[in-house]
């Protein structure tokens, strides 16, 4: 059976399709609800096995990015998304899902004796949006979306993509806790050093994902629903690839995960 697949959305979301495709595509099925709805009726949460929080523009970033969809989340359906974690069920933020999650107490969780939020993503170093390609290694050995994950290229497009810990002890925590997930490298894998362009916003540590002590939430800030397919990638010609993107074995990681750990679907 298909594991199912929650995709939330609200005003301003707008990679909700990608995502229900990239999930599709790593073998799930993809339903789409609005916050509004899941606000109405938290317990529909649990019929589902997997949730995404996809990017795009929330409430149009109003106070800040993703803030009015975390404190709808926070606020209101704390126990539910806290029922679906006791359960196995992973959940993915992507860029403004991300930006989501951190503005929880779900990314990165509890940490250095810290409750709720404990980092942010702020205006990028540059001062402006960007959209481009950039390459990441995988850190961590417990994040189950990057299981057997060492290299990536993957898209980005945001303008508050910084990641900051909000302190020293945050910062040691995530390391030494194995939270990192995902980092910027330069194009041969050496690290970013937090230097433009491979570093593109100035995240601390050259940070680009990061998940929380059980390894099933997870939040970055490239997109991999947008590199599920080979000719996805700007130099594919050159390349003369053609089959599976680099991103798809993110979803494809949380597929199976849910079909070892959790069993249940359609």
């Amino acid at each position: 059976m298909k594991p199912k697949t929650l995709i939330l959305r609200t005003a301003g979301v707008n990679c909700d399709q990608e995502t229900a495709h990239a999930f599709e595509l790593a073998g799930a099925t993809a339903e789409f609800l609005h916050v509004n709805q899941l606000l109405q009726r938290p317990e529909a949460m649990a019929d589902y096995q997997i949730l995404a929080v996809p990017g795009g523009f929330s409430y149009g970033d109003d106070i800040a990015a993703g803030r009015i969809f975390a404190n709808q989340i926070r606020h209101h359906l704390s126990d539910a998304f806290a029922a679906f974690i006791e359960a196995q069920k992973p959940i993915i933020g992507i860029c403004n899902g991300f930006q989501v999650l951190v503005k929880t107490d779900l990314l990165p969780g509890r940490i250095a004796g810290r409750a709720g939020q404990s980092c942010t993503l702020a205006h990028n170093d540059c001062g402006r949006f960007v959209d481009r390609w950039i390459h990441l290694a995988g850190k961590s050995r417990k994040c189950i979306w990057t299981a057997g994950v060492e290299r990536l290229e993957l898209p980005i497009a945001h303008g508050e993509g910084k990641f900051v810990p909000a302190d020293e002890a945050v910062r040691t925590e995530l390391w030494s806790n194995d939270q990192v997930a995902l980092v910027y490298t330069r194009p041969d894998g050496a690290p970013a050093s937090g230097q433009l362009p491979d570093n593109p916003n100035g995240s601390t540590d050259d940070i680009a994902g990061v998940c929380d002590a059980s390894g099933l939430v997870f939040g970055l800030m490239p997109h991999p629903e947008r590199f599920v397919d080979a000719i996805q990638h700007p130099a594919w010609g050159r390349r003369g690839k053609t089959g599976v993107g680099e991103g798809l074995a993110i979803f494809q990681n949380a597929v199976r995960h849910v079909s070892q750990a959790v069993g249940a679907g359609v």
